[in-house]
């Protein structure tokens, strides 16, 4: 799985017009679809495209081979963000979505385009079209699917959590019902998120201690997430392949929960503001745990910053 840096480069929007559509218009039409067009200086945007992605894909050039993480979904398209930055595609009504699954992922699985979460490593199949991307095959592994609706679900059981949380903060008295509301006007359906960056801190075999660069990477990166308008923190634990399910599920539980710990009693992160931990024992490795390296890439705990899309202008 490719990683989204802790401090992800800043996006330039593009923007996207159909000249086929446009031709004819009036001035004050023309006017008018020139303000639909989203711009941005410093924030990170799906583009805004102006006409119809065309069902039938086939004859269109071929663009780009797009790999990365799912960061954002709006209105028919996704953007995807790795190492290298972030890249908007389009998806079409002709855009085959599939799951690989069983040995070497050989065998796939049509899906339609809600398995397409945030958070979910993909690989895109592109061909150019309205100087933008369209995307002809996005494929994914089963597992990683499942990963992503763990996660997926484990923010929609937060609102009466974090709610309760808000309004004992706020007014000092049980207020879970209000609260709940209120933090759903604040964040709209926690759902859809934006992922705005991914902390990795690593552990030794078996441990859960932090080392003093794990914690200097926490603070920053706590940092980096109250300096955005409703961060919440989503902490999630992973090991290697050694030992038992049971033992790796306690173990990613014990690294999650003390990550939450440290950033809450240390870096000053507000319990409010903290996703429920999860640990995915030795689920969607970042590395091969056949080799010591690998294995030592695995045992981490990801620090994901999240933004709805409704507070983040998506």
């Amino acid at each position: 799985m490719i990683a989204i840096t802790k401090k992800p480069a800043s996006v330039l929007a593009m923007t996207l017009l159909a000249t086929t559509a446009t031709a004819g218009l009036s001035a004050q039409e023309l006017d008018a679809a020139n303000d639909a067009v989203a711009t941005t200086a410093d924030a990170d945007v799906l583009t805004t495209v102006v006409g119809s992605v065309p069902a039938d894909l086939s004859g269109l050039t071929e663009g780009p081979d797009v790999e990365g993480i799912i960061s954002a979904r709006n209105d028919g398209k996704m953007m995807v963000t790795n190492a290298s930055g972030n890249t908007t595609v389009s998806l079409s009504s002709g855009t085959e979505v599939r799951a690989r699954k069983g040995l070497f992922g050989m065998n796939r699985q049509q899906l339609g385009q809600d398995a397409l979460l945030n958070g979910l490593p993909v690989k895109i199949k592109t061909v150019q079209w309205n100087n933008g991307l369209v995307a002809t095959r996005v494929t994914f592994s089963d597992d990683d699917l499942e990963t992503a609706n763990m996660i997926r679900g484990g923010t929609q059981q937060q609102f009466a959590q974090q709610g309760a949380a808000i309004g004992e903060n706020k007014a000092g008295v049980s207020a879970n019902a209000a609260a709940t509301e209120a933090l759903r006007g604040r964040f709209g359906d926690i759902d859809q998120y934006n992922v705005k960056g991914t902390t990795n801190v690593y552990f030794g075999s078996g441990r859960w201690n932090l080392s003093p660069q794990a914690r200097n990477d926490l603070c920053a990166a706590a940092e980096q997430a109250g300096a955005m308008d409703n961060a919440l923190l989503l902490v999630v634990g992973y090991t290697d392949s050694t030992g038992s399910y049971e033992v790796n599920q306690a173990l990613s539980e014990k690294r999650a929960g003390r990550v939450v710990n440290y950033l809450q009693q240390q870096c000053s992160w507000k319990p409010y503001r903290m996703l429920t931990p999860t640990g995915m024992a030795d689920s969607d490795p970042a590395a091969d745990n056949s080799t010591a390296e690998g294995k030592a890439q695995n045992r981490r705990v990801a620090v994901n910053i999240l933004v709805s899309k409704s507070v983040d202008g998506m």
